[in-house]
């Protein structure tokens, strides 16, 4: 079973993924820089998406998250902006406790059929910590300039 380490900060944890074929590809960071490591389709055969369908996409892999960590998985800018293909959910999350396969839920957003083929990058996945928050319900909460102004309220024109 491969470990992948990530730097977080100055303290590394271990990634522990299970491949469930030998020619899964394992997930890698694209640059030294990068914040994400890009996930890859395994598929038996190509898979064809028409306009606005949406098909889960299998990787191939399990993952065994260190505790208190999630991974966001994320659509690649790329494959957004030059063929419409995003994910269903915007961001996922992977909890620290999933050991199911990895799936990446994909849509067509473009007026043209996409096909992904087998070892096709088609998301992104960020290991982050989590906070988890201890709710207080109160009374009143305290005031602030912006108030409960909400949508575009703290735009140029206020339109």
């Amino acid at each position: 079973m491969p470990v992948s380490s990530i730097i977080v900060g100055m303290e590394k944890i271990n990634l522990k993924l299970q491949k469930l074929d030998d020619n899964v590809t394992i997930p890698s960071y694209q640059t030294e820089g990068a914040a994400g490591m890009d996930l890859c389709a395994f598929l038996k055969e190509p898979v064809i998406l028409e306009p606005l369908e949406r098909k889960l996409i299998p990787t191939g892999l399990k993952m065994e998250l260190p505790k208190g960590y999630e991974a966001q998985i994320r659509p690649r800018s790329g494959m957004a902006i030059k063929h419409g293909i995003t994910l269903v959910n915007c961001v996922g999350t992977i909890d620290e406790d999933y050991r199911g396969e990895l799936c990446v839920p994909v849509i067509n957003l473009s007026n043209e059929e996409f096909t992904i083929l087998n070892g096709d990058r088609i998301a992104q996945m960020v290991i982050a910590p989590v906070t988890k928050a201890e709710i207080e319900v109160v009374t009143q909460l305290s005031d602030t300039v912006r108030g409960e102004g909400g949508f575009g309220s703290t735009g140029i024109n206020n339109d």
